[in-house]
C-alpha cells in the first residue's frame, strides 16, 4: 500500500507541476501579476487553528495569548474528550463542523501538502490535533461523543474558554440515537487523515484507517440524522438540512481512497442512485447543483473528490458520471455560465444567502481548483451552454476569490486577520475579544464579558489567521462584533483555503 501511496504522490507532483505551467502561461497572456503574499497568507491560515485549540496546549504553541481550557470535558461520563477545536466564536466543540474542517484540512495537505514548504509540518500539526480528539471520540464502538457543551447557556454568556464554567454537555449518538451524518463525517475526517501522516507516521496512518472504518460501519448500520436523535442540542447551529445520504458516500469515497477496497466502491455506486446521480442532475431527487459544498451539502466534493481520484490512476471511465457532475457544479458557479446560480458582489465575491459567507468563497475556489487539475490531466474544458470554460479560467475564478479575501476589494480590507495592514479589528470571538489571561489573570464570569463585547475599541488579542464571514452582498463591511454573520471566524472557512494558499503560495515561487 506504501508503494502505491508513493507513486500516486509522485504523479500528482508531475499533475501539480502542470496545472502550475498552465497557470503561469494563462497568466503571461493576461498580463495579471500576483498582488498578495500567499505564503505569508497560508502560514497565517494555519496558525489560526492554534488559537482555535481547546485542552492542553503544547509548548509549542504559537499563539501565547490562549492558554489551556475545557480540561475536564467528558470527566462527568467517565470519558477522556479533551481537546479538539472549538469551530468558531464561541466555546462549544461541535462535532459535525469540526468532522469537515479536518475532512477539508486534510484534503488541502493531501492535494498540495507538496507545495506547502516548512507550513507542512504545522498543517500536519493541526489536523494532528483534531484527529487526536476525534479518536478520543470515537473511542466506545458504536458510540460517538459529537458535542460538548450545552450550546444554549454557552451562547448566553461571553467568557474566555479558559473561564468558562458554563455546563460541559456531552451529546452522544448511538444505535439507539443514530447520527449517520456525523458520524459518516467523522470517517471521512479519519480517512483522509489517515492519507497526511501515512509516510510520516504509518503507525498513526494505520489507527486512523482502522477507526474509519469502524465508524463508517456504524454510521452505515445505523441510519438516521443526529437532528432529530439530538434536535434543539444542534438545531439551529449545526442542524442537518441536506440529509445524511451524502455524508455517507462522502466517507466511503474517502475510505476508497484511503484503502483502495473494491467494497467501498461498490458501495458508492449501488447507492449514488439515492442521490440522483444516475439520472443525472434533472434527477427530482437530487438537490443540485446549487454552487453548494460545505459542511451540510457534500454532493459537488462527492464528484470532485472521486473524478480527481480515478483521473490519477488513468481510469478516466470510472470517473463518470462523477466527473460529468463536477462539471455541472463548475457550471453553478462560473460567472459567465448561464446556468449559474450563485450571486457575485459588485467586487466579485461569491455570495450565497446565510450567514458566515466566506465558507462559500474558500470552499468553492478550493474545488475549482482541483477541477482544474481534473481538466488539464485529461485535455479538456467543460461546456457550460454554449459557454467553453477552460482550466486556467476555473484557476483565475479561484484567484479571484483568494485575491478578495485577502485586500483586494472595494474597501481595500483584508478579511484575514493580521494579514495586510487593513483588517477586521472587532470580529465576533470571545478570547480575542476578551483580555488575555496574562494581561487580566482574574476569573471573568459569564456576564463579565458583556462590556468587552460592547465595546467600540479593537480586540485586544489578535486571532492571527482568521477569517471572518466576511463582506454583505454590496462588499461593505460595518467590523461589528455584534454581526456575528459577517465578523465571526470559523475552522471550516479556513480549512479549504489552506489548501488555494498553498496552490497560489508555490505559484509565487516559480
Amino acid at each position: 500500500m506504501t508503494k502505491d501511496w508513493e507513486k500516486k504522490m509522485n504523479f500528482r507532483m508531475k499533475s501539480w507541476s502542470l496545472v502550475l505551467s498552465t497557470f503561469i502561461i494563462w497568466e503571461a497572456i493576461v498580463g495579471v501579476e500576483s498582488q498578495h503574499d500567499y505564503a505569508d497568507a497560508l502560514s497565517k491560515s494555519i496558525l489560526f487553528f492554534e488559537g482555535q485549540r481547546s485542552g492542553k496546549l503544547p509548548s509549542n504553541q504559537r499563539m501565547n495569548w490562549r492558554k489551556d481550557s475545557a480540561l475536564d470535558d467528558g470527566h462527568q461520563i467517565g470519558v477522556d474528550l479533551e481537546g479538539g477545536y472549538y469551530d468558531a466564536g464561541d466555546n462549544v466543540k461541535f462535532g459535525f463542523p469540526m468532522a469537515f474542517s479536518t475532512t477539508l484540512l486534510a484534503w488541502s495537505v493531501v492535494e498540495y501538502g507538496a507545495l506547502m514548504g516548512s507550513e507542512l509540518q504545522h498543517a500536519e500539526e493541526a489536523v494532528r490535533w483534531a484527529t487526536d480528539y476525534l479518536l478520543k471520540a470515537t473511542s466506545n464502538r458504536d458510540v460517538i461523543y459529537v458535542q460538548v457543551g450545552e450550546p444554549y447557556e454557552d451562547h448566553n454568556c461571553w467568557q474566555r474558554p479558559e473561564d468558562m464554567n458554563t455546563p460541559r454537555t456531552v451529546y452522544v449518538v448511538d444505535k439507539d440515537h443514530p447520527g449517520s451524518e456525523v458520524a459518516a463525517e467523522t470517517a471521512a475526517a479519519l480517512a483522509a487523515a489517515s492519507l497526511v501522516f501515512r509516510l510520516s507516521d504509518p503507525t498513526y496512518s494505520s489507527t486512523l484507517l482502522n477507526r474509519a472504518t469502524e465508524v463508517f460501519d456504524f454510521a452505515d448500520r445505523y441510519q438516521g440524522s443526529y437532528s432529530q436523535s439530538l434536535g434543539s442540542a444542534v438545531c439551529p447551529f449545526y442542524c442537518d438540512f441536506s440529509g445524511y445520504k451524502d455524508e455517507l458516500l462522502w466517507a466511503a469515497a474517502w475510505l476508497h481512497k484511503a484503502t483502495n477496497m473494491q467494497s467501498y466502491w461498490n458501495y458508492v455506486m449501488s447507492n449514488m442512485n439515492t442521490l440522483g446521480w444516475t439520472q443525472g442532475y434533472t434527477d427530482p431527487n437530487y438537490v443540485g447543483p446549487n454552487g453548494e459544498f460545505g459542511w451540510d451539502n457534500k454532493h459537488a466534493g462527492i464528484d470532485i473528490l472521486i473524478s480527481n481520484e480515478f483521473l490519477n490512476l488513468h481510469d478516466a471511465e470510472n470517473a463518470d458520471p462523477f466527473y460529468s457532475c463536477a462539471d455541472e457544479f463548475v457550471c453553478s458557479v462560473v460567472p459567465e455560465s448561464p446556468s449559474k446560480c450563485v450571486e457575485y458582489s459588485p467586487g466579485g465575491l461569491i455570495f450565497k444567502p446565510g450567514g458566515s459567507n466566506m465558507q462559500h468563497s474558500t470552499a468553492i475556489s478550493f474545488l475549482l481548483l482541483v477541477h482544474a487539475g481534473n481538466l488539464i490531466r485529461t485535455n479538456k474544458v467543460v461546456h457550460c451552454g454554449n459557454i467553453e470554460v477552460s482550466p486556467s479560467r476555473l484557476i483565475q475564478v479561484a484567484k479571484s476569490q483568494v485575491d478578495y479575501i485577502l485586500g483586494s476589494n472595494p474597501l481595500g480590507m483584508s478579511y484575514m486577520v493580521g494579514y495586510g495592514n487593513k483588517f477586521p479589528q472587532k470580529i465576533h470571538h470571545r478570547a480575542s475579544s476578551l483580555p488575555s489571561m496574562d494581561n487580566h489573570p482574574d476569573h471573568i464570569d459569564c456576564k463579565g464579558g458583556t462590556p468587552y463585547f460592547q465595546s467600540q475599541d479593537p480586540n485586544p488579542n489578535l486571532l492571527i489567521g482568521a477569517v471572518v464571514g466576511g463582506p454583505n452582498a454590496t462588499d461593505g463591511y460595518p467590523d461589528s462584533r455584534d454581526l456575528f454573520q459577517q465578523s465571526e471566524p470559523t475552522t471550516y472557512i479556513n480549512a479549504p483555503f489552506v489548501g488555494a494558499l498553498a496552490f497560489f503560495k508555490f505559484h509565487n515561487f516559480l
